[in-house]
């Protein structure tokens, strides 16, 4: 069976730190690097290298001015990922795992588990096969 070459870098354990701060503060965002998903089904790239080479050449944020993005704009956005976890998320996890306690950790579970389902259930669209079931159920006769 043939290895299956891998591109991506190892970060380990940063990796869950790395992923958080990026979705939270939205830093890989087609507003920021482009549409990546549609750019690379446009490419079609056969290696990594073509593929690197045709982003650069064609990547724009997705904003109302379009901005050509270059390894410098990723660069930078390296940066404010490295400022947000430094000055922002390792301080105020600092904060709350010094706070937790085990009855927080109990209390987010069952809250989870029940209060979060059943508010979610109110915040869904009804099924229409529901509604009709609902209607008819009401119905005379």
């Amino acid at each position: 069976m043939a290895k299956t070459q891998k591109y991506s870098m190892e970060f380990g354990k940063k990796e869950k730190v790395l992923n958080y701060a990026c979705q939270t503060y939205q830093l890989s965002r087609p507003n920021k690097v482009g549409a990546v998903m549609m750019l690379i089904r446009e490419c079609q790239p056969k290696t990594i290298q073509e593929w690197e080479r045709w982003y650069f050449e064609n990547a724009y944020t997705a904003v109302k001015t379009p901005t050509k993005i270059t390894p410098n704009c990723l660069r930078e956005l390296g940066e404010r990922l490295y400022e947000k976890i430094t000055e922002v998320v390792i301080p105020e996890w600092q904060a709350s795992f010094s706070q937790l306690t085990l009855q927080d950790c109990m209390d987010y579970i069952y809250n989870l588990t029940i209060n979060r389902t059943f508010g979610g259930v109110f915040r869904q669209a009804p099924h229409p096969i529901f509604l009709l079931l609902l209607f008819l159920s009401r119905s005379p006769g």
